[in-house]
């Protein structure tokens, strides 16, 4: 095959460098160029793809050879030896066959020229690529771009339109092209900007003005405050001569500030109620300020503290722990506790009497109790059976019907006692105080009752308070006056007769008080009161009767007065006078018993039933002039009265000698009726008999 390759293909002469020798050209030169040309012609006739064929079996045989080599020179033999001589003779000529498809540069350098041109083309692809990805970015762009005016708010079109001048708004363009109407709302908003912009600049110098204004007026008030303060204090004597004590009613307005909301509503509406209505109302606050202050503190952050702290109370704890009952008492005396502040209410009357209210607020059970206390202008006797008239801790029960003023008012807290163990507030509201139901409505409290009510529209507590601020200071000034009559009447009736007021001169002429003065009753021996429940000796009609209005005389606040009447003779009267509350509203009502000739009472003498019929029944006739306070002292006159009546009309026995004990001196129309044989015990006014009724 290299004998082939050899034959075909002659050497070209070239330089070392690789470029053909030029100089000087002889004989042999010219040869040489023949051989060139002939060669370069002979590789542009040939077949490139025969070439590629001849190249690559040369390869291989190459290789083939290069294999025989090693494997000879890895035997070692020396006749192996001569044999790889030949074999490397044939590697020679394998060789050269190899340079001479080698040896040609034209076809390499057409295909370099393809490359490049190639390479080229390809650079030029990319070019346009990258400018055609450049385009659409950009057109993306162009589609995706938004506009500032797009985020800003232009008035509508009407508004536009109607608002605009002309010269912007030209309508005869801008309703046919869009883009023209956008461009003209746009200078329409920037012409209402330019105006605002205008109006800002005139707002701000005007609020600069101003401020200076401001903090000239600052500087005079502050030198004014001290002026003020100096004439306050020089006008101190004068407030105090003509009554008008505004520097304390600053003071106070300032201590209300800490008032918790339920005080702070009784304050206020008392206040106004006071200055509006009743300038004999005085309210007033007491109580540590700088301890209301203390409770609505932070408490410090202080870390040593703590600490200090928790080892004193593990100190504590080592030396002593408390027991149950220490711990159940501190809890109780946590859960009653009151706030430092208090309200005042002081209520005079005409006659110099004051009624002092003092109201508190239980702050972890959000109720409010009232204490009170009575200052009389003269100093009134001590009688027995006025018992607890003026007591503090009776003298404000039921003063609205059913409020006994022992329950808290608030469901609540009972879930409250019962982790304490406290069984009812009753045991301590002789140091708290009695939560009043009305007094939880002056200070704005309302709680759910415990039977439902019709709806109502629920008010705001100050128009709670304020709705029922005049009716409770009514109500209290005239429980105050009757408590105080009554005491005056028990004093009284216990030494004598006090004569009944005549109702002819007071312009109430009914014949109540008219009637002639009884003539055995010399005085009244009042026993201690009974509380209700409480046993008062053989009074029948005490368990039959009715109150006038709340049932049985033995439930509360009923309070029953036993009492004896002597007289200078064998009879003897005894009486259970029961008095409510609400006296003289609800009038006190009698039950007797007679002892003369044996005991005479409601259930074996109809008579004995028809006298406290005219007490109890027709007590309206005894009431006098409003408001009634003298109704204990005229049923007990009416008493007496009819008692003169009962003996007087009595038939004498003949069996006794000597004259009548009781002599005849009331004028009677006839002296018993029907078959109950009935005495007339009705006084007929202005006769001066009496009759039947």
């Amino acid at each position: 095959m290299s004998s082939e390759s050899s034959k075909k293909r002659k050497p070209k002469v070239i330089r070392t460098d690789g470029v053909p020798a030029e100089g000087k050209r002889g004989k042999g030169d010219a040869d040489q160029d023949a051989r060139y040309y002939s060669e370069e012609s002979e590789v542009d006739l040939r077949d490139p793809i025969k070439d590629y064929e001849l190249y690559r079996e040369t390869c291989q045989e190459l290789q083939r050879l290069m294999a025989e080599i090693q494997e000879l020179k890895s035997r070692g033999i020396k006749e192996n030896v001569r044999k790889g001589l030949c074999v490397w003779c044939n590697v020679s000529g394998v060789l050269v066959t190899l340079l001479g498809c080698l040896s040609c540069s034209i076809p390499a350098l057409a295909v370099f020229q393809a490359k490049q041109k190639v390479d080229a083309y390809h650079l030029q692809l990319q070019n346009l690529l990258y400018e055609v990805m450049h385009l659409q970015k950009e057109i993306t762009k162009c589609l995706e771009f938004k506009s500032k005016h797009e985020e800003i708010e232009l008035v509508s079109l009407e508004e536009f339109y109607k608002e605009a001048p002309p010269e912007i708004s030209r309508p005869a363009i801008t309703l046919t092209e869009p883009h023209q109407q956008t461009l003209a709302r746009l200078d329409w908003e920037l012409e209402q900007r330019k105006r605002l912009a205008e109006k800002y600049k005139e707002c701000l110098t005007s609020k600069e003005k101003i401020l200076k204004e401001i903090e000239v007026k600052k500087e005079y008030l502050s030198s004014l405050q001290p002026r003020l303060n100096s004439i306050m204090q020089a006008s101190l004597p004068v407030q105090e001569y003509l009554f008008m004590p505004f520097d304390q009613a600053h003071k106070q307005y300032e201590t209300a500030r800490h008032l918790p909301p339920p005080l702070y509503v009784l304050f206020v509406q008392a206040s106004a109620y006071g200055q509006a209505c009743d300038k004999k109302l005085v309210v007033a606050i007491e109580g540590s300020v700088e301890e209301a202050k203390a409770l609505y503190k932070p408490p410090e952050d202080s870390q040593d503290d703590e600490s200090d702290s928790d080892a004193e109370e593990e100190q504590t704890t080592k030396r002593r722990r408390p027991t149950l009952g220490v711990q159940l008492d501190d809890k109780r005396k946590e859960m009653l506790k009151r706030h430092p502040l208090s309200v005042t209410l002081d209520l005079k009357c005409k006659d110099e009497n004051v009624l002092h209210l003092t109201f508190h607020y239980l702050m972890n059970l959000n109720v409010m109790t009232v204490k009170a206390k009575v200052t009389t202008a003269v100093e009134m006797t001590t009688a027995i059976s006025a018992g607890d008239l003026l007591s503090p801790d009776s003298l404000l029960n039921c003063l609205y019907p059913g409020d006994h003023g022992r329950k808290t008012p608030n469901p609540a807290n009972q879930f409250q006692f019962d982790k304490v163990g406290i069984l009812t507030l009753s045991d301590y509201v002789t140091e708290l105080g009695h939560p009043y139901v009305w007094v939880q409505k002056l200070g704005g409290l309302h709680f759910p009752k415990d039977q439902p009510q019709a709806w109502h529209k629920p008010l705001p507590f100050p128009l709670l308070s304020a709705s029922h601020m005049e009716l409770t200071v009514k109500l209290l000034r005239s429980r105050l006056q009757s408590r105080l009559a009554l005491h005056k009447q028990f004093a009284s009736l216990g030494e004598c007769w006090a004569p009944c007021p005549s109702l002819k001169a007071q312009g109430t002429v009914t014949g109540s008080c008219q009637a002639p003065q009884p003539s055995l009753g010399t005085g009244v021996q009042w026993q201690h009161p009974q509380a209700p429940g409480e046993q008062v000796g053989t009074f029948p009609s005490l368990g039959n009767s009715q109150s006038p209005s709340q049932g049985s005389f033995w439930e509360p606040p009923w309070i029953i007065h036993p009492w004896v009447m002597p007289f200078p003779c064998s009879a003897k009267l005894q009486a259970a006078v029961v008095l409510n509350p609400g006296y003289s509203t609800l009038p006190p009502v009698f039950s007797l018993c007679l002892n003369w000739k044996g005991e005479r009472n409601s259930s074996n003498d109809d008579n004995i039933r028809a006298m406290e019929s005219e007490v109890n029944v027709y007590y309206k006739e005894l009431w006098g002039p409003k408001p009634g306070y003298q109704l204990l002292t005229n049923q007990l006159q009416r008493l007496c009265m009819v008692l003169d009546v009962y003996l007087e009309t009595e038939p004498h026995d003949p069996s006794v000698e000597g004259p009548k004990e009781f002599p005849q001196e009331k004028m009677c129309l006839r002296l018993v009726r029907g078959p109950l044989r009935l005495k007339p015990f009705k006084f007929n006014y202005p006769q001066g008999f009496f009759s039947h009724r």
